[in-house]
């Protein structure tokens, strides 16, 4: 079906997660939000509609959905402090307020895109949270990887909460997203998938990783070798990716968007470059106003270099909004094709999504 194009954008954002700042250098600074906002805003110039979420608060409810209560009133505890989780996930004294707030705006994000009528013009059904701090690395009981809580697994809870029968997350962070897979491990009712450079931080993510109980087969990796160029992530969407999001049939879409990927990055080895990523939100743009009536919310979580954050960010936005992109094209090498073949069999060995009812 043609995709349609659309203008308006629900944007969550807050001063507040400026705030989140380390007493010495640190990787994920402040500095990296101002810079996806100055992408947006440049979307904004190019003619789509920003539409703010009120912020708010995440509540002890609603956190404590995704997040183990002994964790949570750890976390309490730093609040007002500089402290550490561990050599690479620092707080400051504002840290946990801002952590709250994020949480709170992904949930914003998420229950406005469901509560978007259908047909109403204006209304938008595409988002983006740009949140410090980030969380895809934030497990059940544990902060770590610069996250201290999982925004995208808080929200996706909040959204089941409101009637989405299923929620997808699509994560194309460039480290794998072992948090939000740690939280749906056994759920099905989240059908989670994180495309990541391999081997490199956290070390999870292997294909054989596809959860447990009623969450079995609802985990799907794709663990890709470093180069990894657009044309290779545009084959393991077509091949793994947007397949499985088909069959699942989603109520809504959210997508964990780091741009770690980015060729420009200082902390990981791919070679993604905006029009990777403009390709990649136009692609799940496409799925989302098939199963989901457009509703599509995108999650900042990684990205250090401020130039590919900003363009990265204005080149995602422009994706999920249907507006035309670059065509993705090039030659995949060997050693990639044999990865994402890989995951497709690993995929294809379960089918686990093809047991619900009502999946494609």
């Amino acid at each position: 079906m043609p995709i349609s194009r659309s203008s308006a954008l629900s944007l969550a954002f807050d001063p507040l997660f400026l705030e989140h700042r380390s007493r010495g250098y640190h990787p994920e600074r402040p500095e990296r939000l101002e810079a996806a906002r100055r992408g947006i805003d440049r979307c904004a110039a190019e003619g789509a509609r920003l539409v703010p979420l009120p912020p708010r608060d995440a509540t002890d409810e609603e956190i404590l959905r995704a997040h183990d209560p002994t964790y949570f009133a750890q976390l309490l505890g730093l609040a007002g402090h500089h402290a550490a989780l561990d050599a690479d996930t620092y707080l400051a004294p504002a840290s946990v307020a801002a952590a709250r707030r994020a949480a709170g705006g992904a949930i914003a994000l998420a229950t406005a895109l469901l509560d978007a009528r259908e047909g109403e013009p204006g209304e938008p059904r595409q988002g983006f949270a740009l949140l410090r701090p980030p969380g895809h690395h934030a497990t059940r009981d544990q902060g770590m990887g610069f996250c201290l809580l999982n925004n995208v697994a808080i929200a996706a809870y909040a959204a089941l909460e409101r009637g989405a029968s299923r929620v997808a997350i699509v994560d194309w962070d460039v480290h794998h997203g072992n948090g939000t897979q740690n939280i749906f491990w056994t759920d099905d009712r989240v059908l989670f998938i994180s495309l990541q450079e391999a081997p490199l931080y956290p070390g999870t993510g292997g294909v054989r990783e596809q959860g447990e109980g009623r969450g079995l087969g609802f985990t799907i990796n794709v663990p890709l070798p470093a180069s990894a160029t657009d044309a290779v992530y545009r084959l393991a969407f077509e091949q793994v990716v947007l397949p499985a999001l088909r069959r699942y049939a989603p109520a809504l879409i959210l997508v964990s968007a780091g741009f770690d990927g980015h060729a420009r990055d200082p902390l990981a080895s791919m070679q993604l470059s905006e029009a990777g990523y403009a390709w990649m939100a136009r692609a799940l743009r496409e799925v989302a106003d098939e199963t989901a009536g457009g509703r599509l919310g995108l999650v900042l979580e990684g990205g250090y270099d401020l130039t590919a954050i900003e363009e990265s960010a204005r080149a995602s936005v422009h994706g999920a909004l249907g507006w035309e992109v670059a065509e993705v094209t090039g030659e995949v090498p060997a050693r990639h094709h044999e990865a994402i073949e890989a995951a497709r069999l690993a995929v294809e060995t379960l089918r686990g999504v093809e047991a619900l009812p009502g999946a494609r």
